[in-house]
């Protein structure tokens, strides 16, 4: 298993893959704990450094570069100091941005996350910022990004819907995707926040268990509970597939036709940070796919591939070669199919 999983991944770099969503800054700021302000029962800070990330599709597009896949992303930032250093970040990681629209009218959504310490102590985050543009995108933004989307979709082998709500992944877009496929059906797989259930009739879909929990409108107590919803919700969307994350219990693959599918998670039950792991199983899992993985083997690429990221602080990615690395050392991690 794990010397054609490895196969899979040899051809990553030969797979086009594009990424439409919105984009978001994760901004980190370090600083030393300098005293107690007198001003209030505070901590004064000494800064350090600012580090901006990529976060949202951002994440997931850098994922798949940093596992050889030729990477394309499609979204909108601001004029502003983190939707400039968002998308630096980005080239410097090899996507391609000429997907990107500057507009001067949006707000980068930016989550600034301070992390304090003292001098000789890690740095551990007291506080986030969230910043935010509740405005809808304008008709002119709209229209470039569905022009720029019919450009990108000519010669792609699969396509990521990554949706945080920020107003990107419409209803046009979706169904511009949906009628690309009809002449070559590539693999279409989304991630949406709050509106899963607008994203019908493509290839799959990666929601976690709270996020499934919310779809269902009930809180899953059994195993028994999620394969059976997640069967549901998966006709209901009629998709070929569906991923339910469950963190550290591992994944459920549910799929057409054929008995769902259980597995264990990869590594270590404490994890050192999950954010952004998400965004590493959509990529792998749909980089699998577009090198024609079946559904389990994408499903297994994945596991192993967050695995390893939930074991990085920060918004983390796992190259190439870690996840080869990791396959190499694969302790088989338990499989069993339900009845």
């Amino acid at each position: 298993m794990s010397q054609h999983l490895a196969a899979l991944v040899e051809r990553f770099p030969s797979q086009k893959i594009l990424v439409v969503g919105d984009l978001l800054a994760d901004e980190f700021v370090f600083g030393e704990i300098a005293r107690v302000s007198r001003e209030a029962p505070v901590l004064i800070l000494r800064y350090e450094r600012t580090e901006t990330m990529p976060g949202g599709a951002g994440n997931t597009a850098a994922n798949l570069a940093a596992l050889g896949v030729n990477t394309s992303v499609l979204g909108i930032v601001g004029r502003d100091r983190p939707g400039r250093m968002l998308t630096l970040s980005l080239r410097e990681r090899g996507v391609n941005t000429r997907g990107i629209l500057a507009a001067k009218s949006h707000v980068t959504p930016t989550k600034t996350r301070v992390l304090a310490g003292s001098a000789h102590a890690p740095r551990q985050q007291v506080i986030r910022v969230d910043r935010e543009d509740q405005r809808p995108l304008p008709a002119e933004a709209r229209q470039w990004l569905l022009e720029k989307l019919q450009v990108l979709l000519k010669d792609v082998s699969a396509v990521i819907l990554s949706d945080y709500n920020y107003g990107v992944v419409d209803a046009t877009i979706i169904e511009a995707v949906r009628e690309s496929r009809k002449n070559r059906p590539f693999p279409v797989v989304a991630d949406s926040r709050f509106r899963l259930r607008e994203f019908w009739g493509l290839t799959s879909a990666t929601p976690n268990e709270a996020e499934a929990e919310e779809l269902c409108n009930e809180r899953f107590t059994s195993l028994e509970q999620e394969l059976a919803q997640a069967e549901q919700l998966r006709k209901q969307l009629q998709l070929e597939s569906l991923i339910l994350t469950r963190g550290p219990e591992g994944m459920i693959l549910v799929q057409e036709g054929k008995a769902p599918t259980v597995v264990d998670a990869v590594g270590s039950k404490d994890p050192v940070d999950v954010t952004g792991a998400g965004d590493t199983v959509i990529a792998t899992y749909t980089a699998a796919l577009a090198a024609g993985a079946g559904f389990v083997e994408a499903m297994h690429l994945a596991n192993h591939a967050a695995g390893q990221v939930v074991m990085k602080r920060g918004t983390a990615t796992i190259s190439r070669q870690e996840l080869l690395t990791a396959l190499s050392e694969d302790q088989k991690p338990g499989l069993r199919t339900e009845d």
